[in-house]
């Protein structure tokens, strides 16, 4: 802990919870409405934790890497390290479309995708040398998409793209940035995605639509998924990824804005100077944001520029309150729980990617239809939860919380023990 930034850990830590807590309601038929995206435009507090992690992923990198080494290694490092978290977020995809020897879906095939989950998890998150944490991951990879384009029907409509997957890409070109530009170019590399983006959503012409417009289906980086992504796209959309190739583009500015801000946080300045850098920083951006959503408003599911520049002052006026607190007040007593979340994040990331689809597997009577199963996570929401309180959202809200107590006992367990699980 002596070498890290106990803000942004802290920070990590809240971020990873929150999307923990709207990931896993009771019932997705009752969600208090700040708890969900928004269904287009707009911007919810469900729809700041994934820009607030991106840009969290891009202030780490240079806190990870003071001295810049651009070498053939540091190269490997960076590419190993995207493709490990890549091919977690892919794994997940595929942990329905395991089958073997003709199983119907019960425990012994529920034990036998576990199985594979266990050993695929141990590969990327396994603490090998970096020749074998490469190899690894090159092969898991390889298969994973060779899966994919194989033609079997099981993985035919597998979906590719996803959150792990995004942040794997994210962080491979931000640490390339990094390394090879210095500030001044990033700042305008970052500013020329956003507006390079703004001009490709705006202003080319859609194919097979004829005009450029900003609807869900019908827009640019939704025809080009459709196009590259066919059949292999996020099973609620179907026609289009909210996490697509196109919109990754300005996720990578996401990542080089919080990347400026880490650079900032290693200089050798009061770190009174730093909070207030940080603070006007965040107001600026948060400005830029709204004044911009007038022309190209703030979606998450397109990732818009305006939505970039809105979530990264949030982000960032969040972090300015919470370095201000720790770094210059030195209050950190209350920071214990929060690191225990924010030091382990891909743990979470992909087991509790993984939790909610093995429990689904796991099939009881239901007391209320003789001859019919349940799945043992609805059981436990409908019959336990559900009947204590007449408002389904606080009962939905209530299994969330259970959720996140589950995961704070593992994670403090591992953060009293010193266990921190790095990709």
């Amino acid at each position: 802990m002596k070498d890290r930034i106990i803000s942004v850990d802290v920070l990590r830590g809240l971020t990873v919870l929150l999307m923990t807590l709207v990931n896993n309601p009771g019932s997705w038929s009752y969600v208090y409405p700040i708890l969900d995206h928004a269904k287009w435009n707009g911007c919810t507090l469900a729809d700041l934790v994934f820009p607030t992690f991106i840009f969290i992923v891009g202030i780490a990198i240079p806190l990870a890497m003071p001295i810049k080494k651009d070498d053939p290694e540091n190269f490997l490092k960076i590419i190993t390290r995207s493709l490990r978290i890549i091919c977690l977020g892919m794994f997940l995809g595929y942990f329905y479309s395991i089958y073997f020897l003709g199983l119907q879906p019960g425990l012994l095939l529920l034990s036998i995708r576990l199985f594979f989950t266990i050993l695929v998890g141990y590969c990327l998150i396994g603490n090998f040398k970096l020749k074998t944490k490469t190899i690894l991951a090159v092969l898991i990879f390889i298969t994973l998409l060779g899966l994919a384009y194989s033609g079997h029907e099981n993985f035919a409509k597998v979906r590719l793209f996803g959150v792990l997957q995004r942040i794997g890409i994210v962080y491979f070109f931000v640490s390339l940035i990094y390394l090879k530009t210095n500030i001044k170019t990033q700042i305008i590399l970052s500013a020329s995605i956003l507006l390079g983006y703004w001009a490709l959503m705006t202003l080319i012409p859609v194919p097979g639509i004829g005009y450029a417009n900003l609807e869900p289906v019908t827009n640019l980086a939704s025809w080009l998924d459709s196009v590259l992504l066919e059949n292999h796209m996020y099973i609620e959309t179907k026609t289009w990824d909210p996490e697509g190739i196109l919109s990754t583009l300005p996720v990578i500015a996401n990542g080089v804005i919080g990347l400026l801000i880490g650079q900032l946080l290693i200089k050798p300045l009061p770190k009174l100077q730093i909070t207030k850098t940080m603070a006007i920083t965040s107001i600026g951006l948060i400005a830029l944001g709204l004044l911009w959503s007038l022309a190209f408003p703030i979606n998450k599911s397109i990732w818009t520029s305006s939505y970039v520049l809105f979530t990264s002052g949030i982000a960032l006026l969040i972090l300015s309150i919470i370095y201000y607190i720790i770094d210059v007040l030195s209050y950190k007593k209350w920071t214990p729980f929060l690191l225990s979340w924010g030091v382990n994040p891909m743990i979470v990331f992909f087991v509790s990617g993984i939790l909610p689809r093995a429990l689904t597997m796991i099939k009881i009577q239901d007391p209320e239809n003789i001859g019919d199963t349940i799945n043992v996570r609805d059981y436990a929401y409908h019959f336990w939860i559900s009947p204590l309180f007449e408002n389904q959202m606080v009962s939905s809200l209530l299994y969330s919380i259970l959720y996140i107590i589950l995961w704070s006992c593992v994670l403090w367990y591992f953060y009293k023990k010193g266990l921190i699980f790095k990709v």
